[in-house]
């Protein structure tokens, strides 16, 4: 409980993006790193990506960071690593992602996209692990997010504030993704409020409505990268098809197993690509 009173973010005074700033400013102290070009969410399954992009500067505990919460779910490492890329450039790995399920508010489900904003990345990487609609996508298999439908009835963005979402997930960027790998296949991402998982008519009603793809992360993520003028690329691991496609009943652990199976392959493809970047 003194987390949820402690947080800064809970204050409903408080504004997001100057916490944001203190963090990033925090971050800098740590790291010793002044800017971080890229940031990159690594959801479940996408982990070892950060051991294959470049050389790693620091690892910080996220929650020695200001705004950060202890992650709640396996799979989650709960660290900010700084990696120094071939090209000279930094990258910022978020090992901690607050998900809209846990309670906490949407200031900081998005924190770790603010504060990388503000610690002057301008490219935003979200990766999950995510249940499929298209039956041939079989566990295992990366798909990059062309578009999403936010089923959480939230928003991160508060007031009058007009953000256009047109390419929220920049075609650029996964136009150059297929470059190394032009057998990856797209979808539009539909995020749930969780944490249970959607029953076999949500599935269909997803489908009815244009999704391939359902979670409960990055939707949210990527509106906060987008007001915070950042470029999204967004990449889903399917770890099983979702309910209702498959005939079996759905588990967590499941999830993990196809994430562990799949990360090799995966974080080497992710790798790949953020070195094109």
């Amino acid at each position: 409980m003194l987390e949820s009173i402690t947080n800064p973010l809970d204050d409903p005074a408080a504004d997001p993006f100057e916490v944001a700033r203190e963090a990033a400013a925090q971050l800098a102290e740590k790291t010793g790193v002044e800017r971080h070009d890229i940031a990159l969410t690594l959801g479940s399954g996408w982990g070892k990506a950060a051991d294959l992009i470049g050389e790693t500067v620091a690892t910080v505990p996220a929650t020695e960071i200001l705004g950060f919460s202890k992650p709640a779910l396996e799979g989650h490492v709960g660290t900010l690593r700084s990696v120094r890329l071939a090209n000279g450039k930094h990258a910022l790995v978020i090992g901690a992602r607050t998900h809209y399920y846990e309670g906490h508010g949407v200031r900081r489900v998005v924190h770790s996209v603010r504060t990388a904003a503000a610690a002057g990345a301008t490219t935003m990487v979200l990766t999950n692990g995510a249940g499929g609609i298209k039956e041939h996508w079989k566990p295992g298999t990366p798909v990059l997010i062309s578009d999403h439908i936010n089923l959480t009835a939230d928003s991160p963005l508060e007031g009058a504030t007009f953000i256009d979402l047109t390419d929220l997930y920049s075609r650029r960027l996964r136009d150059l993704a297929r470059t190394i790998d032009p057998s990856l296949d797209e979808g539009v991402y539909t995020q749930f409020r969780g944490p249970h998982y959607e029953t076999p008519a949500e599935v269909q009603m997803a489908k009815a409505v244009g999704g391939h793809i359902v979670g409960m992360s990055t939707a949210l993520e990527a509106i906060a990268a987008r007001q915070a003028g950042m470029e999204i690329l967004g990449m889903s691991l399917i770890t099983n098809l979702a309910a209702g496609i498959q005939k079996t009943p759905l588990s967590h652990q499941e999830v993990i197993d196809a994430g562990r199976a799949a990360e090799p392959v995966i974080s080497a493809l992710l790798a790949q690509i953020v070195e094109s970047l």
